[in-house]
């Protein structure tokens, strides 16, 4: 969605930005031309492998970018407060990742039962399943993967690991088949668990609430939020925390009485409050493009403030 991304975010020289899934530098790219000669481009990504392939592809930008391996929850650790005119969070998994069997993204190809985005980190896939209770596997399965059939196929995976160990993509997926035939459904009936240990292992719903407040911290006023989300339970995270920060009252307990609402300036206003979704052109060239949804943000100015009093 990268036309879609620099409308949202209105690139422009001498500015400075914020890419928190960096990946292969596809936004990155665009972000940098479009603010040529000055713009200034501050990027990670929790995938080393996706750092090295950045720096290499925006070589020709030199001098007008910082890369770092790190989590975007992270971001206002290094980033200046309120130094950026756009923050971009492109959420989900990167092509290279979901096609490198050994990342062990996806089961379409058999490999190790890894899922870790930062492999500098221990807990892997494997160890979720090879770890948790039969409760806290239905749990994650139905909060995490929105699974229906969440509890059958916990007690299935504990009954399965008592007699081996669960060390590849393609063990887990023919066990999850087997339990729950696909029956002509369209996606295989072990997506939605591995989102869910995808989520789990890389404590994904953590990291984008974080990452959203870090976002809102390194913003100027005036400055522009843009998250791409690839499923509802993030979409739902991002509108919460948005109706929350554009919210002008607070109520005492968090519940919402009209009586008792308490004034306050918002933080925030929505710039796009439908989700902005792909176009037909994307959707030909880049399937896996097509449960993207873009929201946007803006972060309050002193005149925008201003303007709403009037």
């Amino acid at each position: 969605m990268t036309a879609e991304v620099l409308a949202a975010l209105k690139p422009k020289a001498g500015g400075r930005y914020a890419d928190g899934t960096v990946g292969g530098a596809g936004h990155a790219v665009s972000i940098l031309d479009t603010s040529s000669p000055t713009g200034w481009l501050y990027g990670c990504d929790r995938d080393g492998a996706a750092v090295e392939a950045a720096r290499t592809r925006l070589a020709a930008f030199a001098g007008r970018f910082e890369i770092r391996q790190g989590n975007f929850a992270d971001l206002a650790d290094w980033v200046p407060a309120g130094s950026c005119d756009g923050v971009l969070l492109d959420l989900g998994v990167s092509s290279p990742q979901l096609d490198s069997p050994k990342r062990g993204f996806s089961f379409q190809q058999d490999g190790s039962l890894d899922m870790r985005m930062d492999t500098r980190q221990t807990l892997t896939a494997a160890d979720l399943v090879a770890g948790s209770s039969e409760q806290e596997l239905a749990r994650l399965f139905w909060e995490l993967g929105g699974e229906p059939e969440s509890r059958r196929l916990a007690k299935a995976v504990v009954r399965g690991r008592q007699s081996r160990k669960f060390e590849t993509t393609r063990q887990l997926a023919e066990l999850i088949e087997k339990i729950s035939p696909r029956r002509g459904r369209k996606a295989h009936p072990a997506t939605k668990v591995f989102q869910a240990l995808r989520i789990a292992v890389n404590d994904e719903i953590g990291s984008l609430k974080r990452g959203l407040a870090a976002a809102v911290e390194i913003l100027k006023p005036g400055g522009r939020l843009a998250v791409i989300t690839f499923h509802s339970l993030e979409d739902r995270i991002v509108k919460e925390f948005g109706r929350e920060r554009t919210c002008p009252y607070t109520c005492p307990g968090g519940v919402d009485v009209p009586e008792l609402r308490q004034p306050r300036e918002p933080k925030l206003r929505w710039v796009t409050r439908k989700a902005v979704r792909p176009g037909e052109v994307e959707l030909r060239e880049n399937p896996r493009s097509r449960s993207a949804q873009l929201r946007v943000l803006e972060k309050f100015s002193v005149a925008t403030v201003g303007d709403r009093r009037n």
